[in-house]
């Protein structure tokens, strides 16, 4: 080949098909079931005269992943080794001699990315000999698209020049340096080291607001934000101001309207008449969207409403096509909550009532509280003078279930079985973008519950309930002691997260008194398959059920440890725990009928130690999606099922192909998504593991279409499977429409990285 490339600097000079073999062989390297010449072949078509080295480079990576296929997926790899090459030579113009761990430190210090604390707090000394542990080979270690994940979203840049100031093994360096940097010199170069390993060796996830902020001078790492609305003008007003300052900071954000009246209901005595939700709802909208949340992502909500509110079916259909931009708010989700009382009602065919609740006073104040509350809806029924609508529950079901299949993505909250199986004494009224937190919460009632300052904390009314997330990697912990071992550093790093992040509004502040965690796992998949196990085989149940009593046992015991050092979080009287419950004491009985087990924990000992002690958290466990994190690490998405062997994403930067764990070996052990029978399989795991965790599941649905579409039945069958197995939320209704070229688009939805990993 005859031509001339365009090297950076602008110099020309002849093609070198030489220096393009050598790089090939080295990224080739120690890889099985690859080939360099079958790269180059490939690559050279693409090549034209003047072209740049940088797109030589881009078209070997491109020309690599190209060749990922189920009998060639180590490609993968030899795409992410020339990415990270690249990566080197951009961000440190180095190919194999990596820069001393204090002049990243101090050059990005100097650009403003990195917080200038942590020079402070270490000594030239200690950052060295910090910098003699870090392992860059580990970088190597990364497929394709986990690189090209970390590149996109969570290395410190410029999200507009897109300039990259870090590479992976620095990164996960400062965030176990900064953790530590206050505990004493004895214990901090143990604690640092262990929490570097754990992150760098892909044993612990963490969320994006974590892996994004620690290091830098912004210190807002909550992933959910919960917001309550009163029914007032002032509490809607609020409500929108702390919407906006929380998704300017990388939060994902749920909001409870529940409270709010009717359309047509009196305010002031009747001077005015309300104009019902759309007009409040597409200003949550407005506000949601205002900010880009540092280019990270686009940010989201989920509104969350009662099954007898005056105005659910209006709300329903606020997501679908039909309509106009004057009836619609498409841009926000929506979680309906359900009871017992609209189940009976729904199973014997009977009509129910709804009512604007500025007409049934306490009615929500009873909400998931089943005597209380079915008592007073019965009264509230029974007297004609309150002014109701009366529709069949069949037919609100119906509209439900449709809305469910059409958007994916109009959740479901059982809030009765959310708080007879709760952490706390207080009422749940509702949950998260994702549906997977379940935190108390107060309206926003006065300006005092948004002045950010700590001084006029004491005169906030209101409860902004914050979480922060991070999860073990099951694909990659060995044995319990392992296991243990991550719910130690895990339940320490975000304990430092909720002491040392700002808090932008005050009634977030509350937080400091519960330091709510909500830890998860991802690569179920990946583990099921490894131990021969299937989402529809009951053989799985027992495995599931032991491994998520240690998961829960393993994170109390933590924190247990950590109160015994600190001290108790200041509210941890409102917990359940305080009472001595455990959660092999609360869960629904009915997932006895799926696995009796001998427990194999001594929970009867650490009763007494919580008892006696506390907890530093007031809760500790919530299962997330973990679609953009599983990207990175190469783990399957949470406790999800793969949908395909090979999955093809879309990134920031094109199309990734995401290639399951040991896909040559397991191959035949995974079991896809749209192969399984039904949801019933997998709905047991979900109940088995809400047994166990503290808070809840973003558990979702798997439909293919037929050519009769997809049954409504099926999905309310679905619903009621779950609400009887006590399971608290489903998140998406995911439907296969069989499209050959259907690309995921990676971090989609909640798992903007908010509320999720």
């Amino acid at each position: 080949m005859s031509l001339h490339v365009t090297k950076r600097n602008g110099q020309r000079m002849e093609f070198d098909a030489e220096k393009i073999n050598k790089v090939l062989l080295w990224a080739c390297d120690g890889i099985s079931g690859v080939s360099a010449s079958d790269i180059a072949m490939n690559a050279e078509i693409q090549f034209f005269p003047g072209i740049k080295t940088k797109q030589i480079h881009d078209v070997l990576i491109q020309s690599a992943v190209d060749l990922i296929s189920e009998k060639s997926p180590n490609y993968q790899y030899v795409a992410g080794n020339l990415l990270n090459y690249l990566l080197r030579k951009e961000v440190f113009e180095v190919k194999t001699e990596m820069p001393h761990l204090w002049t990243v430190i101090t050059n990005n210090i100097q650009r403003g990315v990195y917080d200038h604390i942590i020079l402070e707090k270490y000594s030239t000394e200690e950052i060295s000999a910090l910098n003699l542990y870090m392992k860059h080979k580990r970088d190597y270690d990364f497929t394709y698209a986990g690189l090209q994940q970390l590149m996109d979203k969570y290395l410190v840049q410029h999200r507009k020049t897109k300039t990259i100031y870090e590479t992976p093994q620095y990164a996960f360096m400062l965030i176990a340096m900064t953790v530590f940097m206050d505990h004493d010199q004895e214990t901090r170069f143990k604690h640092i080291k262990e929490l570097y390993d754990l992150i760098s060796l892909q044993k612990i996830s963490l969320s994006t607001p974590v892996m994004v902020g620690i290091r830098t001078p912004n210190r807002q790492y909550s992933s959910c934000v919960l917001v309550d609305t009163d029914d007032s003008l002032d509490s809607i007003c609020n409500t929108n101001t702390a919407i906006t300052k929380y998704v300017s900071k990388r939060a994902g954000i749920g909001v409870n309207m529940g409270r709010i009246r009717g359309v047509g209901s009196e305010i002031r005595g009747g001077e005015v008449v309300h104009t019902g939700m759309v007009p409040f709802l597409k200003q949550v909208q407005a506000s949601v969207h205002s900010c880009s949340q540092g280019g990270i992502r686009k940010a989201g909500a989920t509104i969350y409403f009662p099954w007898w509110h005056q105005e659910i079916e209006d709300v329903l259909v606020l997501k679908n096509n039909k309509g106009t931009d004057d009836n619609r708010v498409r841009h926000i989700d929506y979680g309906i909550q359900f009871s017992r009382l609209f189940y009976k009602r729904f199973v014997d065919n009977a009509d129910i009532s709804l009512f604007s609740p500025s007409d049934v006073p306490g009615l929500y104040d009873a909400f998931g509280y089943n005597e209380k509350f079915d008592e007073l809806y019965l009264k509230y029924e029974s007297n004609k003078k309150i002014k109701r609508k009366t529709i069949n529950s069949r037919d609100l079901m119906n509209s439900y279930a449709q809305e469910r299949i059409g958007t994916g993505r109009m959740y479901l909250m059982n809030i009765d079985n959310v708080n007879s199986n709760s952490h706390t004494i207080n009422q749940l009224v509702m949950s998260n973008l994702c549906a997977e937190i379940l935190l108390p919460v107060k309206p926003l009632t006065s300006i005092y519950d948004i002045d950010s300052n700590p001084l006029t904390e004491h005169l906030s009314e209101g409860e902004i309930a914050l979480c922060v997330l991070a999860g073990h990697n099951l694909g990659n912990i060995k044995s319990w002691d392992e296991l243990y071992k991550c719910s130690e550093y895990i339940v320490r790093l975000l304990d430092w997260v909720v002491e040392n992040q700002d808090y932008p509004v005050n009634a977030s502040r509350k937080m400091l008194k519960r330091r709510s965690l909500g830890v998860g796992v991802t690569n179920l998949a990946y583990w099921l398959a490894k131990n021969d196990l299937k989402y529809s085989d009951d053989s799985s149940l027992e495995k599931v059920d032991e491994l998520f009593e240690h998961f829960q046992y393993s994170l109390l015991k933590a924190s247990n440890k950590l109160a015994q050092e600190l001290g108790k979080c200041e509210w941890f009287n409102e917990t359940t725990y305080a009472q001595g419950i455990m959660p092999i004491d609360r869960y629904n009985k009915n997932v006895d009928k799926l696995v009796k087990r001998e427990l194999s924990c001594d929970w009867e000992t650490l009763r007494k130690e919580i008892k006696e002690y506390g907890l530093r958290n007031s809760t500790l466990s919530a299962q997330f999606p973990a679609e953009s994190s599983s990207v990175v690490q190469n783990s399957t998405n949470g406790i999800e099922p793969v949908r395909d062997l090979i999955v093809t994403k879309r990134s920031k930067s094109g199309v990734v192909k995401q290639v399951v764990p040991e896909i040559n070996r397991l191959k035949n052990k995974y079991e896809l998504a749209y192969n399984m029978k039904s949801n019933n399989g997998y709905t047991n795991i979900v109940a088995i593991i809400q047994k166990w965790i503290d808070q809840s599941i973003s558990a979702n649905h798997y439909y293919e279409y037929s050519a009769d579409g997809i049954s409504l039945g099926e999905v309310i069958k679905d619903i009621l499977y779950a609400y009887q197995m006590g399971i608290k939320t489903l998140y998406y209704a995911n439907t296969d429409d069989k499209k050959s070229d259907n690309i995921e688009n990676m971090g989609n939805g909640c798992d903007s990285g908010a509320c999720a990993l």
